[in-house]
């Protein structure tokens, strides 16, 4: 346990992300001294403007200069740099133990077709992990849970960076074996959220299509802002399996054989369809939809998103 839990960060993908950050898109509220605005006023960090003194104020804050020229009690008011909170939702449904490594390996496929991947549950693992690492050393605040049909695990929001020792343990004595419920998950995430802030969601999206989209809704509604890395493993995205083959079959679905060349064109047309239609969906309630292979290093795709939201935070 001990060997996973430190295999969980990557050294690299954390050095490369730690140069771009991860910074709310949007003005947040937040708790502690952290890189973000706060809509809220306060007393601290930076000053913004004045307002009249009222009876019960503190009277730290007074401007002693006004009072001087002017005669009158004017407090100074400033605006609290704080930090956001980042909601991290892994799939933990047995869709995302699928790997094309070896052991991933059915029926005739060729090993060479295309990079062998670790599973898309390990590949989020050491996602979730780099992440709340790089949330918690930039002084941000995060919370992990982890669901398949329902939310099954779940570490409350945190700020302190020696938490990420409690979140690689949780992460890796997790075993994926039920079935998706990723609709209600976040719908009743949606729900417990009392400040607005981050929501980032890893899995394959394999559950019904309408509901995940509606719950992304209900999160954005909330004000939070959403960010979904749809993770799936080369073979899943290519297809590169040859002659006569045996699938298994996950989450209740039975066992299939089939040669694949037969069925190859319209299996592609379905998956770009079933992308399409969850991009276009994230994009109407302006939610960053991030396609990912667990084929591609970890640093890459971490790095080249972050570089990308970095060109297009509003600050």
């Amino acid at each position: 346990m001990a060997s996973e839990t430190t295999n969980l960060l990557d050294s690299l993908a954390i050095q490369r992300a730690e140069a771009l950050g991860l910074h709310a898109r949007y003005v947040v509220e937040g708790y502690m001294a952290g890189e973000h605005k706060s809509p809220f006023r306060g007393f601290s960090v930076e000053f913004t403007q004045h307002r009249e003194y009222v009876p019960g104020d503190d009277i730290r804050h007074l401007d002693w200069k006004v009072l001087g020229r002017t005669d009158r009690y004017y407090l100074k008011q400033y605006e609290q740099e704080t930090n956001y909170v980042a909601h991290i939702l892994l799939d933990g449904s047995e869709s995302m133990r699928y790997g094309s490594g070896e052991k991933g390996m059915h029926g005739g496929a060729r090993k060479n077709a295309v990079a062998a991947s670790v599973s898309k549950f390990d590949y989020g693992k050491m996602m979730t992990a780099c992440l709340s690492y790089l949330i918690l050393n930039q002084r941000d605040a995060t919370s992990v849970g982890l669901f398949d049909t329902s939310l099954k695990h779940y570490i409350p929001r945190t700020g302190n960076l020696a938490s990420i020792h409690n979140i690689m343990t949780t992460l890796a004595g997790f075993k994926p074996a039920q079935g998706t419920g990723i609709g209600g998950v976040l719908h009743q995430v949606a729900g417990q959220i009392r400040r607005k802030g981050l929501v980032i969601l890893i899995s394959d999206l394999f559950d019904d299509e309408q509901a995940v989209l509606d719950g992304i809704q209900h999160l954005r509604f909330g004000g939070n802002e959403v960010i979904v890395f749809h993770t799936m493993d080369p073979y899943e995205l290519e297809f590169p399996f040859q002659g006569n083959v045996e699938f298994d079959g996950l989450e209740t679905i039975p066992k299939i054989t089939t040669r694949p060349r037969e069925v190859r064109k319209s299996y592609m047309r379905e998956l770009g369809a079933f992308q399409t239609r969850l991009r276009e969906g994230c994009e109407r309630n302006s939610t960053h939809y991030v396609p990912v292979n667990t084929g591609h290093p970890l640093h890459e795709v971490l790095s080249g998103y972050l570089a990308f939201r970095l060109r297009t935070t509003t600050r």
